[in-house]
């Protein structure tokens, strides 16, 4: 099956996971799927000091800098195949 078919039924099933994903795999499960779909943070960092979640979000997306997108798709995939198991 394609990649990017793959990707887009993981991203399907990881809103229907039978538990919720802990906050540091809620943050690889995004930070891949940003990868995935827009590639190299492409935004400024958070303004806000306090915003911790935003700045959580953008520090996790920023760690995956010069990762192919091909690349963040498979391990998108391969962490909710995980999850599901």
């Amino acid at each position: 099956m394609e990649l990017t078919t793959l990707f887009n039924e993981a991203v399907i099933n990881s809103k229907a996971l039978s538990e919720k994903p802990s906050n540091d795999v809620l943050l690889q499960l995004y930070s891949l799927y940003k990868q995935s779909t827009e590639g190299d943070v492409n935004v400024d960092a958070p303004n806000n000091p306090f915003d911790f979640v935003a700045k959580a979000k953008f520090n996790a997306w920023e760690d995956l800098k010069g990762k192919s997108k091909e690349t963040a798709m498979q391990e998108y995939v391969n962490l909710v195949t995980r999850l599901k198991g």
